[in-house]
């Protein structure tokens, strides 16, 4: 025996329930019908194919309308239109429970998933004689949610016709909603939370995926509760959320789909937010008794509510030093001295950062009232020396370093130093050092010219020969064992060029009368050894 909503064999009552119902609904909003701009609930569509035409479908129960679903009356019928779109989401033909099929009866025997929730694949539910319900109550199909106070539903009814529908909530709103498979978004990979939970730090929440594709958005929980205005995907903590838990709640939403909601805990407490800090202190001036230090600097990230310079004397705070400018004292000296920039900010942990040192702090500084001077030559062989000037405080003590090619010369400590064959082609300075107990160090720094260059000495044998001479010159040169330049050797008109190996050279000249000769050497000399010239003679035989 079916059963369902309008009976026509069991009572003239039971028949007309649904067409009763709509009814009731139609009377329930005459009063808002009127110009249409006004209407804010109202039909959309009447009929099949009407509705059809102008885009709200039946998803093809006037093709199947001849038969019965969960045993409801086939034909136009409010509970067995509804019952086919359930069958035809996915649920059996079998009635999910025992008692009676009127529609008042659907939203009782199913209260356990019967709520005020309107989502799209519910059944809208009218309890008999309410507001838009006649004796046998009412069910539709929510097509749409447009808010939760507006909906979009398709219906049809006993003795009636099909209908598409808008309401707004108010008389007429359904007693409740039955939900037995509505559509929803399903969430396939959870969204994620990068970042630490920290303040001024971003938290930055991902989307995840979600089937079908939907549209997110973010709302950012402190302790379970909404934080005004944190509906991005990126939230930076603030001091107000220092020691709160957070929460990210991702929602999906897709029209004509019920919205979808995941939320994603910050699994520690915002910890205090850290500083970062762009520039360090720096400090100029002379670390002298009775002069100041400054410091300058001393940046951060983020900018800090406050902030201030302290001063340390061997890494222990100096008692009341405060401020960018530091006045040295006789308690100071031997002490080297930092300045600390320390930041503070709601929320955050307080920040220092030190400047290199400076000092240790002396009593003062060894002036120099006349000049010292370098004199002497860069030849091997020769002295050089510095002649000192005055100085105060006039007990200052001076001592001498020379240096060759930068490195101290052991030994050579003196105001004067004599130049050695070791110190050919380098080059030689000198520093002349002023100390003083509680005074800074001076030094005074001395380049004594060029790479220092040596004189050579020209040894020439000559042998006379039948229309020929030959000249051997050996260059000895202090300090360079094979000197390279050039020897010319001439003799009247003829002239001979080499350039020695290993300091010698052995020249032949030809096509000489046979007498003595006078011969004329010069070497050309290098950027070390010195040119030089000599003489000789020479008989030529017959």
């Amino acid at each position: 025996m079916p059963d369902g909503v309008c009976v026509p064999r069991v009572s003239r009552t039971f028949r007309y329930a649904c067409a009763l119902a709509l009814g009731a609904v139609l009377f329930s909003l005459l009063p808002l019908l009127g110009p249409a701009q006004a209407i804010t609930s109202g039909y959309l569509c009447t009929g099949y194919t009407p509705c059809k035409n102008a885009g709200y479908g039946n998803s093809g129960y006037a093709a199947n309308n001849d038969k019965m679903y969960w045993r409801m009356f086939s034909g136009h019928n409010c509970t067995n239109y509804v019952a086919y779109r359930m069958v035809r989401a996915g649920l059996p033909n079998v009635r999910p429970w025992s008692g009676g099929g009127n529609a008042t009866n659907w939203g009782t025997e199913m209260r356990e998933i019967t709520d005020q929730q309107p989502r799209v694949g519910a059944v809208a539910w009218w309890r008999a004689n309410v507001p838009g319900a006649g004796s046998a109550g009412h069910v539709a199909y929510v097509e749409r949610v447009i808010s939760p106070t507006q909906i979009i539903i398709s219906e049809d009814s006993w003795g009636g016709d099909f209908h598409w529908r808008k309401l707004v909530k108010g008389t007429g709103w359904p007693t409740g909603f039955i939900h037995f498979i509505d559509k929803t978004i399903d969430n396939l990979r959870m969204p994620t939370v990068t970042g630490a939970a920290r303040v001024g730090a971003p938290l930055t929440a991902t989307p995840g995926s979600w089937k079908p594709a939907a549209s997110v958005r973010y709302q950012w929980l402190s302790n379970g509760a909404a934080i005004a205005g944190a509906t991005a995907a990126t939230y930076t903590p603030g001091a107000a959320q220092r020691g709160r838990t957070l929460a990210v709640r991702v929602t999906a939403t897709r029209q004509n789909w019920a919205p979808a909601s995941v939320t994603i805990p910050i699994p520690t407490p915002v910890a205090a937010g850290q500083f970062s800090s762009l520039e360090a202190p720096v400090v100029s001036g002379d670390p002298y008794v009775d002069r100041a230090l400054v410091a300058t600097g001393g940046d951060w990230l983020p900018r800090p509510a406050e902030s201030e310079i302290r001063w340390r004397a061997d890494n222990v705070t100096i008692e009341g030093a405060t401020g960018p400018t530091l006045k040295l004292t006789r308690a100071l000296m031997g002490k080297k001295i930092t300045a600390v920039s320390v930041a503070w900010r709601d929320g955050y942990t307080k920040a220092v950062k030190k400047s290199p040192p400076v000092g240790p702090v002396v009593l003062g500084a060894i002036d120099v009232v006349a000049p010292f001077h370098a004199a002497g030559r860069n030849r091997v062989g020769s002295q050089m020396w510095i002649e000192p000037g005055s100085y105060t405080p006039k007990d200052a003590t001076v001592a001498y370093t020379w240096l060759r090619d930068g490195v101290p010369i052991a030994g050579a400590t003196a105001a004067s130093y004599a130049v050695v064959p070791a110190d050919a082609g380098a080059r030689i300075t000198a520093e002349a050092t002023l100390r003083k107990p509680n005074y800074a160090t001076r030094v005074l720094h001395f380049v004594m010219g060029g790479p220092v260059t040596t004189r050579p000495e020209l040894d020439v044998v000559t042998r006379g020969r039948r229309g020929s001479a030959v000249v051997v010159v050996d260059i000895h040169a202090p300090g360079v064992s094979d000197p390279g330049g050039r020897v010319t050797v001439r003799i009247g008109k003829r002239t001979a060029s080499m350039h020695p190996s290993g300091g010698r050279v052995r020249v032949r000249i030809d096509d000489l009368r046979a007498i003595k000769h006078k011969v004329w050497i010069s070497y050309s000399g290098t950027g070390v050894v010195e040119p030089a010239r000599t003489s000789a003679k020479v008989r030529v035989l017959r």
